[in-house]
């Protein structure tokens, strides 16, 4: 299952919202995290991403510290009327000081971050536009007031957030409407059905989870960190990838290869259509945003939109997030998980 006709579409958060591939494309890897790129394959990769009919290209300002924007922006000038671009704001790093981040919400930050991204995108409008992470110290009628000036500024099109809980979403979306939440959401990582999911139903808010693979791991590529991942991946400091935290996770892909052999899949197909399938388990639009810097593996994903699990079938996954080794990150400061009640 390595080819794929257009995938369907939606329309983020509700019949307003523009309308995109039920997939989207994450487009961080390609400039930083996962060790070196080759430029020409994330091109043709991103040309098939159109191709199949992902339309949603999400990246951020950290990501390679704007790298990202600039490499993003030859493909936006080719093919703006076709892509739904959106980026992110809130993790300031420092040149002078690779190890530094911190989170910011303040409305002045906001506006510069927001001219800046658009300076290296290329683009007049951002199409969404996300608080990558919340700071509690700045209310939500400071912060997302200043996005909703950029939105009648014609800066921006639509508000996302990411990383919040449902109380925090209900109370941003009083400010202004939000389109679209991104937090992580996998077989591995399911805290987000403590609150936000049900709230986003609730709003009709589309849930866009971001590591819809669990960084690679649910595609069963990996068992020690240490020997299958290169020095410049990220993934050898996560909890779950290292020591006896990634022999107890690989052990839990069991089913899901089973699984994958009866559908004549892989096992990222697997975890994908679960995700996908969380749209009808719990009543909201789900857009995934898997990344990849190949072409075959943006054709797998997106095949994935293809696959249906039966009840058994997701049944026989369901107890997998509860059993899963290690934390997201080595530091959750910054999650939603931290916030909730």
């Amino acid at each position: 299952m390595t080819s794929v006709s257009r995938i369907d579409t939606v329309r983020l958060g509700g019949q307003d919202g523009p309308e995109v591939g039920v997939q989207g494309f994450g487009a961080m890897g390609i400039s930083e995290f996962y060790g070196e790129t080759d430029e020409a394959a994330a091109r043709d990769t991103l040309d098939a991403a159109l191709e199949a009919g992902v339309t949603l290209i999400d990246t951020a300002d950290i990501y390679g510290s704007g790298a990202n924007e600039e490499f993003l922006a030859p493909f936006l000038a080719a093919h703006r009327d076709e892509v739904t671009l959106a980026t992110k704001f809130a993790i300031e790093r420092r040149a002078d000081d690779p190890a530094y981040r911190a989170v910011r919400n303040d409305p002045a930050y906001i506006r510069k971050a927001a001219e800046d991204s658009l300076r290296r995108l290329g683009i007049e409008t951002i199409d969404l536009y996300y608080m990558h992470r919340r700071d509690p110290g700045i209310p939500f009628a400071e912060s997302v007031g200043a996005m909703a000036e950029l939105v009648r500024e014609g800066k921006v099109r639509y508000l996302g957030l990411s990383e919040v809980t449902g109380p925090e979403l209900r109370e941003a979306h009083a400010v202004h409407p939000i389109t679209a939440l991104q937090s992580e959401w996998s077989l591995f990582s399911r805290d987000v059905e403590r609150s936000a999911v049900g709230a986003a139903a609730e709003l009709g808010v589309t849930f866009v989870p971001y590591s819809p693979l669990g960084r690679g791991f649910l595609t069963g590529a990996f068992a020690d960190a240490a020997k299958d991942l290169s020095g410049g991946d990220f993934r050898q400091y996560q909890p779950r990838f290292t020591g006896e935290n990634a022999e107890r996770n690989a052990a839990l892909l069991d089913p899901v290869r089973k699984i994958a052999a009866a559908h004549g899949a892989t096992p990222a197909q697997i975890a994908l259509a679960w995700v996908q399938q969380r749209a009808s388990v719990h009543g909201l639009t789900v857009v995934p945003i898997p990344g990849t810097r190949k072409r075959s593996r943006l054709e797998e994903n997106a095949a994935a939109t293809r696959v249906t699990l039966t009840a058994a079938e997701l049944a026989e996954l369901e107890p997998i997030a509860g059993l899963v080794a290690g934390d997201r990150y080595p530091d959750m400061r910054f999650t939603s998980v931290e916030r909730e009640a």
